[in-house]
């Protein structure tokens, strides 16, 4: 097999794409692999595939589920390894260059998260502690909320639990969560709503990046009875989620500070008890904590909190895939130990 098509076809393989192949050479089972780095199968076959490819090399052979590594595929995966390692080397450097020369932190937002209030007094104390740190709000899609940091383009995050594997937060703020219906549902006059009443209601969806856990649990599917969320249009971001709404074409949960970070003509917020909280977060990679820029931001918003009388806690690491068995509405997934000291209750929702 050539699957490079020959030398001229062949092209660099990515770093991303060298991670993915080592956590696929240590669980050798695509299932458990995707899981670990939480994306679907489909995406991370492809870019295994993709991997072969650019290399014009087999590195696996696939039967069902399992695989095991060619005689080629184990050399790589050595090679893999070295680069990885490598690289790991060369951000810690340039990231310790970049806090003493430029001074650079990108911080993501998951739509509006960077504007709420304990956002934003987080930013004001770290620029006044620190005002030679520049720093980089990004604002980030449901797609690539997780996956920003995990490749470390950004140093941290305000986001919504619950949160991948192998990222630790610090929670800022609980709120309840709310149904956002079209003025033209007959349920939008109403002052409370049960997941009963909600049956027979379409649900916004989200694209196949997005780790499926994370969205049904934030949709509470399947109900309490056993019966399963009905789908429908697919929405990147919180804008084209109330769009959709507004549109009449499904439903969708929210944070109940959306209705005053997304007040629109057209669409109503109802209560929703059953929803339970959503919890927002400060993450980052556990490798990337001491990091001065992320430590700095991390203590920035320990101070906050502890101005504001928050009960602020940090996280400990979460798992991917892992769902309560307690009743809905839906709990934390659960983790095997802390980032420092705290316990973590995570219900969730986008903002």
């Amino acid at each position: 097999m050539s699957p490079g098509g020959g030398s001229g076809g062949k092209r660099e393989p990515s770093f991303h794409q060298l991670r993915l192949f080592l956590v696929l050479a240590q669980e050798l089972h695509f299932g458990r692999a995707a899981a670990r780095v939480y994306v679907t199968q489909p995406a991370f076959s492809q870019q295994i595939r993709s991997l072969e490819q650019r290399l014009g090399v087999v590195l696996v052979e696939r039967g069902g589920g399992n695989v095991r590594l060619t005689a080629v595929g184990q050399s790589i995966a050595e090679e893999a390894g070295a680069v990885v390692d490598a690289m790991a080397r060369l951000r810690q450097a340039a990231d310790r260059h970049a806090d003493a020369a430029r001074g650079l932190l990108r911080i993501g937002s998951l739509g509006a998260e960077a504007a709420m209030p304990y956002a934003q007094a987080i930013l004001s104390h770290l620029r006044g502690t620190h005002p030679g740190l520049e720093i980089e709000v990004r604002n980030l899609t449901f797609v690539d909320m997780f996956s920003t940091l995990l490749t470390g383009e950004v140093g941290a995050a305000f986001l919504r639990g619950p949160l991948p594997g192998g990222i630790q937060s610090l929670q800022l703020a609980t709120e309840t969560r709310v149904v956002c219906l079209s003025d033209d549902d007959p349920l939008a006059d109403r002052d409370t709503l049960t997941l009963d009443d909600l049956a027979d209601r379409t649900v916004v969806d989200m694209p196949p990046e997005v780790p499926r856990s994370w969205w049904n649990h934030l949709t509470v599917n399947p109900r309490p009875d056993g019966t399963t969320v009905r789908f429908g249009p697919v929405v990147r971001d919180t804008e084209a989620m109330v769009l959709a709404v507004t549109q009449g074409r499904a439903i969708t949960f929210l944070p109940s500070a959306a209705r005053r970070l997304y007040p629109r003509a057209g669409i109503t917020y109802v209560d929703c008890p059953e929803l339970g909280l959503s919890t927002a977060e400060l993450a980052w990679l556990p490798d990337h904590r001491n990091t001065p820029a992320v430590s700095a931001l991390r203590e920035a918003a320990r101070q906050t909190a502890r101005r504001s009388g928050s009960t602020a806690h940090l996280a400990r690491r979460h798992e991917p895939h892992s769902r309560p068995s307690a009743p809905h509405p839906p709990g934390p997934p659960p983790g095997p130990g802390r980032a420092d000291d705290g316990p973590h209750p995570s219900h969730s929702g986008p903002v």
